[in-house]
């Protein structure tokens, strides 16, 4: 290949990659190319090659996709935030369905047969703007030095001026307008990343849908906000103005908020009405972005759990008790628990506003309550949801699961790829995948929520059948112990707690094939833990006890 960085190439988009980028080759070799769209022709500049691939910027369409439109939004290019505003909403969901089959298959080690066997249509949205309830809003300068609040363009800190975001509500351009004539009426300064200096950071803004209340809240880079009360006088005034505070962060991080709050005026929550359930939130709480959306979301969610009316679920990263609240309406008893204290306040008040009296929320790391309650106090699951943030789930949370056995685990997820490498260990230790679905929740977005639905495999079920098990496909390994009573003999006999992953490598080592590869890397980049020496001889011990091995 005798191309280098700054040719021009004419490329036919044959495909996307995972964030959107348009992927075209030249004689064979992949170039990805940001904002060009699947079945355009392009005209592209080589920015940068790698052994197996490069990138490039789109310089020009010479023939459009048939799948292009036209943007809403004018800083479609240059903002992070709308990778996928210039094609079809149709294609945007088609290409949101197939990101999540892909990561299950690749990264999970499913089959494509069940992957698509169990497939369900991904549920799209009717209004695709306008649809978020919260803005995270920068403040900074342009280069003139004038106060500017908008989004970060892509991959940079670099705000892009633009008080009127097309996928935020209404409110915000009036109330951003407000906050930057107050900021240059009173000399006060936005805060400067690289010096550290300067006092005003994020603006935060929260609506909710169904009450019309409007939150604002200032990050600031110190301990108060100068001349507060003329600012509070001009955004009392935005009709469904309800709370105004602000948050002190001085620390030099990608973090937008800081952990103070201090109220300004108003409420220090306001409320929001998803499905009949009213929810009070609060500016830390985490709360889903798209109301309408999440309604369908969380209506799944119980769909899948499948509630008689007398089970034990536990909501694990449960929030502000969405989706506890949800289930609560078909379960016996319901757990939640979240490791942020203003959360799970925020979860009893909300249990406490709606009557909810079969809800109870823990404050602390999913991974280290969930053991407590299960092997101290004996608080067993029939099903366990789990909606965690996009790392996905911890190891020790995992094997807690296991442990636990519900019959169900219904896994909500914003990030389909530690997805799929959460469901490999859990279904290798006893769950098969049932169901799944895509839920667009963020339009426009490379972004999509998934749920899916694990059951638990029954084994002496499965093995009273008329088939025997000399006629069954499987080796004389696979007929012995299960993962749990590894786990149990390497306990007992040794102390030790192993992991499913643990098992399957070591298993893998001495040559027992799984029906699914469940010591594959996740990405390219991903380090996977390896089995310690000491817990992989308490393994071995045990496989030979079992006369795996």
């Amino acid at each position: 290949m005798n191309y280098k960085k700054n040719d021009r190439v004419v490329l036919d988009i044959e495909d996307m990659g995972a964030e959107g980028e348009g992927i075209g080759k030249m004689d064979g070799f992949p170039l990805f190319v940001k904002d060009a769209m699947i079945g355009d022709r392009i005209e592209a500049r080589i920015t940068k090659l790698k052994t197996r691939y490069g990138y490039a910027r789109l310089e020009k369409v010479l023939v459009p996709s048939s799948f292009r439109v036209e943007p809403v939004c004018r800083f479609h290019r240059q903002c992070g935030g709308c990778q996928l505003q210039a094609l079809s909403y149709e294609k945007q969901l088609e290409f949101k369905q197939n990101k999540i089959r892909n990561n299950l298959v690749r990264i999970g080690g499913f089959s494509e047969a069940l992957v698509s066997g169990c497939m369900e249509p991904i549920v799209g949205m009717d209004e695709r703007f306008h649809y978020r309830n919260k803005a995270q809003v920068p403040i900074g300068t342009d280069k003139e030095g004038n106060l500017v609040a908008g989004f970060y363009a892509g991959r940079t800190h670099s705000i892009i001026a633009n008080t009127d975001c097309a996928l935020g509500v209404a409110e915000n351009r009036e109330i951003l307008e407000v906050i930057l004539a107050y900021m240059r009426e009173n000399h006060i300064c936005a805060y400067d990343e690289t010096t550290g200096n300067g006092l005003v950071r994020h603006v935060l803004i929260r609506k909710g849908f169904a009450s019309g209340e409007l939150m604002v809240c200032i990050v600031i880079n110190g301990s108060r906000l100068p001349e507060g009360e003329k600012l509070v006088e001009r955004l009392r005034r935005v009709p469904g103005m309800t709370s105004v505070s602000y948050s002190v962060n001085r620390k030099n991080t990608n973090v937008i908020m800081g952990d103070e709050i201090h109220m300004l005026w108003g409420s220090r929550t306001i409320q929001d009405r998803i499905g009949g359930i009213l929810f009070s939130v609060s500016p830390l709480s985490f709360y889903q972005v798209n109301p309408v959306q999440t309604k369908k979301l969380y209506d799944l969610a119980v769909e899948y759990a499948d509630l008689k009316g007398m089970e034990t679920v536990w909501d694990l990263y449960c929030g502000i008790g969405t989706i506890s609240l949800f289930m609560a309406q078909k379960a016996g008893q319901v757990y939640g628990v979240e490791v942020v204290p203003q959360a799970i306040e925020d979860a009893r008040e909300n249990a406490r506003l709606n009557g909810v009296g079969n809800a109870a929320f823990f404050v602390g790391k999913a991974e280290e309550v969930l053991p407590e309650k299960y092997e101290e106090d004996g608080i067993r699951a029939d099903v366990i949801v789990v909606d965690p943030p996009r790392k996905g789930c911890d190891e020790k949370c995992l094997d807690t699961m296991l442990k636990m056995r519900p019959e169900r685990i219904v896994y909500v997820s914003c990030d389909s790829a530690t997805l799929a490498r959460d469901l490999k260990v859990l279904c290798a230790g006893g769950y098969e995948l049932m169901r799944w679905r895509g839920v667009d929740m963020f339009g426009m977005t490379v972004h999509v929520e998934s749920i899916m639905l694990l059951s638990k495999l029954h084994t002496k079920q499965n093995i009273e059948v008329e088939l025997e098990m000399s006629e069954m496909d499987l080796t004389a390994a696979e007929s012995k112990a299960t993962y749990e009573e590894i786990k149990d003999y390497v306990l007992e006999h040794t102390g030790l707690k192993v992991s499913s992953l643990y098992i399957a490598q070591v298993k893998e080592k001495y040559g027992i094939v799984e029906r699914v590869n469940y010591n594959l890397p996740k990405s390219e980049n991903f380090r996977q833990p390896k089995c310690p020496s000491e817990k992989e001889a308490a393994i071995r011990e045990a496989l030979e006890h079992f006369r795996m091995i």
